[in-house]
């Protein structure tokens, strides 16, 4: 790190890793990664430029169902025994304002693919213990066969169980440390 360098660690407490799949193509099943961390290194407190790394636990995926929970799990999909992290890094480039890019680099099933995700900086701010805190909402989507979760079945009328692309949805609030 230069001198110059400041690092923002995510407050997991306060901050969600969500995704948004389709189900028979008529209704989306939600989900969080409840545990993840990570951080944001910027030039002074400016987040142009800032370079990003966050890890999510694979093992914590939940929809708030155990039976789909646990095939998630399995081999037939994450194989979080296997591959136990999800993996991005990379940078935050302002575009205009409060909106920025945040391209990288995202492993998932030891593949890693570029992805190009939408930022918004949704503010700043002093926490309780006087510390210094910024605001971020990222989206995007990815194909989850380009990454090998290719497992599915047919239903009744031949179409796919589970849709292909995965809306990601994160809110990040980070600590700057002292």
């Amino acid at each position: 790190m230069t001198e110059n360098t400041t690092t923002w660690n995510i407050d997991p407490g306060h901050s969600e890793a969500q995704f948004r799949i389709k189900h028979l193509a008529i209704t989306n099943v939600n989900g969080t990664f409840d545990k993840f961390s990570g951080y944001a290194r910027t030039h002074g407190d400016d987040f142009n430029q800032a370079t990003v790394h966050f890890e999510i636990e694979a093992d914590s995926i939940n929809t708030n169902n155990a039976p789909r929970d646990n095939q998630l799990k399995s081999p037939d999909l994450f194989n979080t025994i296997q591959y136990p992290k999800i993996v991005f890094d990379g940078k935050l480039l302002q575009k205009d304002g409060d909106d920025y890019t945040l391209d990288g680099e995202l492993t998932l099933l030891a593949t890693k693919r570029p992805i190009s995700l939408a930022a918004a900086f949704t503010g700043s701010g002093k926490g309780r213990f006087n510390d210094t805190r910024a605001g971020f909402e990222v989206s995007g989507k990815i194909s989850r066969k380009d990454y090998g979760l290719s497992w599915n079945i047919l239903n009744e009328a031949g179409g796919l169980v589970i849709g292909d692309e995965v809306k990601l949805h994160f809110d990040i609030q980070l600590i700057r440390e002292a």
